[in-house]
This record gives structure tokens, sequence and C-alpha cells, in this order.
């Protein structure tokens, strides 16, 4: 990546795909270094990005040798605080994950670190988990925002709730309060006009192969409608833990939460078409441009993007941020 005279510096931990960086990219930052475990997430990102990207565990890398930057970016592993799995939060291995980003926090010394997570992040542990995470970041001489947001308020054409724990060193002289949001439920960006004209994309725009039970089944669940749709007395009705289950878009409503894993009747399915979601389709609806390709099947790409913050709310809150890097710095505590 060119050089960006005079922009933010940004370093990026547990990178993904590069949802919340392309953001950032597109708000002006300059990002210096990125680093993900997953190979499939890692070549999407350095085809999107660049070569700075660095594939491999984050508990592999010399935190001591990252570059200088003005911000520290990064969604750290959340499935040990999601809503809808096992959790054991901050007593797993995974969960202890974040602790490198506090590290990096501790060693890069950035004037403002954003860290995402999942809304169960808020309850895990019973309020344990956020407390500690807080705890420590707070440690390091950093004046916290925790909040949860409906990226839907931010001009996404989904209902995607996600933490995030903004923090600004001490001594900056910018106070954040989050950005005001751009949209109401009176003019949520809506699925329908997410996907107008996506079938001419062609790049991850493949069809899923399903069964023709899976097809009748579908037809009998109206436009927004779920598995719950179907009578329980019907030969065709499945039995759902989670409303994702065989979830149907209504076009003149954001989507639901469209997750990374879990098997067939969690994929997301279109509104007119008895079918799953198509990858761009699922990529429309965070807000990718059509020119971003990803890489891997339809599996990997699928939880690529899953994974990942929508690139137009997290311009919204990169652009928001500007001002705390032309802010005056002030006396800073030493941190132990």
């Amino acid at each position: 990546m060119k050089p960006n005279s005079g922009a933010p510096r940004l370093l990026s931990l547990f990178s993904g795909c590069g949802g919340m960086d392309l953001g950032f990219k597109q708000a002006g930052y300059e990002i210096v270094w990125a680093n993900d475990f997953n190979e499939f997430a890692g070549q999407t990102y350095a085809r999107n990005f660049g070569d700075h990207m660095h594939v491999g565990s984050i508990t592999e890398v010399d935190l001591t040798k990252l570059p200088q930057a003005d911000i520290i970016t990064g969604g750290f592993p959340c499935q040990d605080f999601s809503m809808i799995s096992k959790r054991g939060g901050i007593e797993t291995e995974r969960g202890n994950l974040y602790t490198y980003f506090v590290k990096a926090v501790s060693e890069v010394r950035p004037k403002v670190f954003i860290a995402e997570n999942v809304r169960g992040l808020l309850t895990a542990n019973k309020g344990e988990a956020i407390k500690r995470i807080s705890e420590d970041f707070a440690a390091l001489g950093y004046t916290l925002n925790v909040k949860l947001y409906n990226f839907a308020k931010y001009g996404v054409a989904q209902l995607r709730e996600r933490v995030l724990i903004v923090g600004v060193r001490e001594d900056v002289e910018f106070t954040y309060e989050p950005p005001t949001p751009t949209h109401d439920e009176n003019s949520y960006f809506t699925s329908g006009e997410a996907l107008r004209g996506v079938e001419s994309v062609l790049a991850n725009n493949e069809h899923q192969n399903i069964k023709p039970k899976t097809r009748q089944l579908l037809e009998l669940i109206p436009e927004g409608k779920n598995f719950s749709a179907i009578d329980p007395d019907h030969p065709l009705y499945v039995k759902g833990m989670i409303s994702h289950v065989y979830k149907r878009l209504d076009r003149n409503k954001p989507s639901s939460t469209i997750i990374a894993g879990g098997g067939g009747g969690t994929w997301g399915y279109h509104f007119e078409e008895p079918r799953p979601l198509t990858n761009r389709e699922r990529a429309r609806l965070f807000g990718y441009p059509d020119d971003f390709v990803f890489e891997g099947s339809i599996t990997e790409v699928r939880r690529q993007i899953g994974n990942s913050v929508p690139p137009v709310a997290a311009r919204v809150v990169a652009e928001h941020i500007l001002p705390a890097f032309t802010a005056r710095c002030g006396a800073t505590r030493l941190v132990a």
C-alpha cells in the first residue's frame, strides 16, 4: 500500500476479510499492518487491500515489533461470547485472545482503539467478561466508551447489533461519543434496495444447490417470516430454536442478522425466490461494494462475510473520530 501522507495510521487485529478496514480506508485512513489466522480470509484481504496482511495466529506474533499506529482496530474472536452458542467467555482459551489486543495497545500506545464484538459480550460470565476486559484496557490509560450499536441505524441493510469498545488515550483532548444515527425505523435501508440489480454481478454470486424438499418448505413461508409460519402438523414443518431458521427477507425492511456458521436453515433466504441468499447478496446486506471479491468456497466466503463488520457502519465511525488525530495531546500518566 502506498503511503498516504498525513492520514491516520491504522493497525488491524483479528482483521477477517476486512469489513471494518474497508470502512476506515474509505474514510481516508492508511492501513499499515493487519493480521488474521484464517487462510481464506487472509487471501480475500490481500486481494482487496494489499500485501500488509500477515496470516497466522496472533499468539505467534511478536507484539513488541508492531509498527507505529494512530489507531488499532479489530474484532477479537466472539464465538465464546455469542448469544447463540454455548458460552465460556473469559474462562476459555478463545475468550482470552482479547488479551493480545490489550497487549498490542500497551505496546503501540495508539491515540484510539476500537474493539468490536457480539451483543453477548455484555452478559457473558454474568457480566464479568466485559468488566474484566474494560478494566484491562482502562489500566493502560484509556477512557472507554462501551456501547451496543444497531448498525441499521448507520445505513446498513441489516438489523445487526454489535458492541464497540472505543478507547481514547487519556492525554488526547478528544471525547468520544457515538455518532448520531443516520437512519431510523422510518428510513432504514431495506434489503430490497440493497439487492437491486445484484443478479448482474458475477463474483461470489453462485447459487447453492438445495433439495427439492427444502424448496417446497420455503414456498410455504411468506416473505419476512420464518419456520414458525408453517403449520406444526404439516409434514414439512421443522422446529427451530432461533428466529434465523428458514427466515426469508422482507424486501421492505432490513434483513435480520446474517450469521457466519450453522447448517441448512440458517443461511438467510430470498424474499421472492425460494432459495438461500448468494454470498454476493449477503455482501450487499453488509454494504460491500461489488468489486470487493471474496476468496474461498461458498461456505468459507459465507463465514467471512458473517463474521465481518459492515463497511458502511465502520466508515461512519471512522469519519466521526477523525478529529482525535489532530487533537492536542497533553500529559499522560505512566502505565506499569
